[in-house]
């Protein structure tokens, strides 16, 4: 069989042929971006520009499909680029090692236009809603990542309009954002669970969390891609 015949049994030649020819901006590539770039490569998205500055450390490898004992030291995006490459060397894939903020030269290369789908899933409230807020002006489709860290229970997360979240202490922050921008209709992933207190000031997290954050989006970016 070949590499896409079983998921071409779900979509059809057509709905393959699709996502072939689709394009997606992902920011961010570690606990939740890492598996969100693992679906859209498994499932054939021909074209997969990744975002991210960081290098992989010890800290990552409880929840970071990148991460291991092999690649530790090693940029994200060198080693997110070889891993979709590994699956699918048809993708073409293209990386930016910069951290994404509002009116800086980083934020200037993009061309959200050129887009079929931007998926944000960076930590930085500012770089976020600017995010957003271009791909809106560029009318690109775009879903967010709330808060997934200090969580145990993946069975709580939900895609929604930023308008019906609930809970998530990021969300909330991100909807007052948004609302005073005048933004509205922006799709996001976020946690119903109360986030567990650590006495931490860093986050806690644990394997099957984010990865389960990642593919839920990865998921719905792919179904949204096939209705077009």
């Amino acid at each position: 069989m070949s590499r896409t015949e079983r998921t071409e049994l779900l979509i059809g030649e057509e709905g393959t042929e699709r996502l072939k020819r689709a394009k997606v901006l992902i920011f961010g590539v570690g606990g939740v971006g890492g598996y969100v770039c693992e679906a859209l490569a498994r499932a054939g998205v021909g074209t997969i520009h990744i975002v991210d500055n960081d290098t992989v450390s010890e800290s990552n490898i409880n929840r970071q499909i990148i991460a291991t004992c092999h690649t530790l030291g090693r940029s994200k995006t060198r080693v997110m680029e070889e891993r979709i490459l590994s699956i699918n060397p048809e993708c073409s894939v293209r990386r930016f090692e910069c951290f994404y903020l509002p009116d800086t030269p980083q934020a200037g290369q993009f061309d959200f236009a050129e887009y079929d789908y931007v998926v944000d899933a960076i930590d930085t409230t500012a770089a976020k809603i600017d995010i957003i807020s271009r791909c809106k002006d560029a009318e690109t489709a775009v879903i967010s990542s709330m808060g997934t860290g200090n969580k145990l229970d993946p069975s709580r997360f939900q895609i929604a309009d930023i308008s019906k979240t609930s809970v998530c202490p990021l969300a909330r922050v991100m909807r007052r954002e948004l609302r005073s921008r005048g933004i509205h209709g922006v799709k996001v992933l976020f946690s119903t669970e109360e986030p567990i207190k650590t006495g931490s000031r860093i986050p806690g997290s644990i394997s099957y969390v984010p990865s389960v954050a990642g593919l839920l989006i990865g998921g719905e970016v792919i179904r949204d891609l096939l209705k077009r």
